[in-house]
């Protein structure tokens, strides 16, 4: 990637946001596609307790999965900054100490879910008929979580060079290898949730090979040497940005799991239904997630550079691009949920209860792009704080208790839990307004015209 592609402190906001969300949607399309691949093909191959299995454990990968995602930010916000300061010399060691926290996380998530993927499991309340295949698919993606974070955190630091073409083309490798594993484990091999484990172990392992290639070949902007690997001052800046991140959305993705133990209890069908929903509600999701790191980014070059009018306007260009696309999903998946959801499975009473659980999730697709895009504003101005507590509020204030309500009435459907979602992110983006007024309140009052913020 060229520098003057990778520099957002310049030209049109629209443009740049656009070719950089590009490739980090697509990279999000194929990561959504190894868990959607795997329940087609246990959907089509499998069995019904397989599918509940694989719904289950991925609710839990997707758990491990998205918290890293979020503690690896603290690195790509970290790294623009740099950047944006002209201080790329920092770099090196944010890299250095980077791996070894990784690292250390790593090995504390495979002793963790391999140890104790049937008690996780149980609290989850799967199925009984479907808890020996639940446990053996997340016994066998914890034995391979190593590749997952390995994954994620080299992600992080090509989106921090302003790079987001590499992470698409080596997770394009790795989802054809996940295909190709899931045909061969689960409909050659018949190992139905097991198989479709293995096959996505080994589709990030093939991701992780590449991206180093890719890391080792690319043109750096800074030096990386063997002192750099320590536990430096970088290590804590980064934490600092990326835990409370990472904290809120481990509450959000419990607070998913809780949502996925409360459908359980409705019976294998349910299960299933919400399973395949999820899978659903994934690709939804792609386009104001990819808004919101593309954003993270586009905004700390910004700050770090001192412009923060471009930062603003960055915000919005975001949130009027996921609007867009927010109604054209919402209205494909009221009027053609149950056609998606006849994608994933056969059975009927799987499908009815797959559209039942999108039409209450339905207004979510469009309030999450204004949530998003402010959030990513928030982590590229390094109010990482602000942005766990606006995300704890909306899980254990609204979304949770909201879920659970509903769950427990005599008349309790897919439909009524769904509506816990947008009901939640309605309430985080009323808290983003205010706080955003009250930013520009203080640092108008204060005539601030640099970043609140230097390293």
């Amino acid at each position: 990637m060229s520098k003057e592609r990778a520099d957002f402190t310049q030209g049109s906001i629209l443009k740049k946001l656009f070719w950089f969300m590009v490739p980090i949607l697509g990279a999000l399309i194929l990561q959504a596609a190894y868990g959607a691949v795997d329940l087609l093909v246990v959907g089509r191959f499998g069995s019904t307790s397989g599918l509940s299995a694989v719904s289950t454990g991925s609710q839990l990968l997707n758990l491990v999965t998205f918290v890293v995602t979020q503690l690896a930010m603290g690195i790509t916000v970290l790294i623009a900054r740099y950047l944006g300061e002209k201080c790329p010399e920092k770099i090196g060691g944010v890299l250095g100490g980077a791996a070894l926290v990784f690292a250390l996380i790593s090995v504390g998530l495979c002793v963790l879910l391999v140890g104790f993927a049937r008690p996780i499991s149980v609290l989850m309340q799967a199925p009984r008929e479907s808890l020996d295949l639940t446990v053996s698919y997340v016994r066998i993606c914890g034995g391979g979580i190593f590749f997952i974070v390995a994954y994620n955190l080299l992600s992080a630091i090509f989106r921090g060079l302003g790079d987001s073409r590499s992470p698409l083309l080596f997770v394009l490798v790795a989802c054809v290898v996940n295909i190709f594993g899931d045909l061969l484990l689960v409909a050659g091999f018949h190992m139905d949730a097991a198989g479709a484990a293995l096959a996505t172990v080994l589709a990030q392992a093939v991701s992780v090979v590449c991206a180093v290639v890719i890391l080792l070949k690319k043109q750096l902007p800074f030096t990386l040497r063997r002192q750099d690997f320590r536990f430096n001052l970088q290590c804590r800046k980064f934490l600092a940005i990326g835990l409370p991140l990472a904290l809120q959305e481990f509450l959000t993705q419990l607070s998913f799991l809780a949502l996925c133990a409360f459908v359980n209890r409705l019976g294998l069908e349910a299960s299933s239904g919400y399973g395949v929903a999820s899978k659903i509600v994934n690709f939804a999701m792609l386009v104001p997630s990819a808004l919101m790191q593309s954003m993270a980014s586009f905004v700390s070059q910004n700050v770090g550079a001192g412009d923060l009018r471009r930062a603003k306007r960055s915000m919005f260009t975001g949130i009027g691009v996921g609007l867009g696309f927010g109604v054209v999903v919402f209205a494909l998946v009221m009027t053609r949920g149950d056609v998606l959801a006849g994608v994933f499975s056969t059975d009927p009473a799987v499908i009815q209860n797959g559209f039942a659980y999108l039409k209450g999730f339905a207004p979510e697709t469009i309030a999450t792009a204004v949530l998003f895009s402010m959030v990513g504003y928030f982590n590229g101005n390094q109010r990482t704080l602000w942005v766990m507590l606006q995300g704890l509020v909306q899980t254990l204030l609204v979304r949770l208790p909201l879920a659970y309500v509903m769950s427990i009435q005599p008349n309790a459907s897919l439909t009524k839990i769904g509506l816990a979602a947008p009901a939640s992110t309605a309430v985080g983006v009323l808290l983003n307004i205010g706080f955003y007024l009250y930013l520009n309140h203080c640092r108008h009052g204060s005539g601030q015209n640099a970043p609140a913020r230097r390293s």
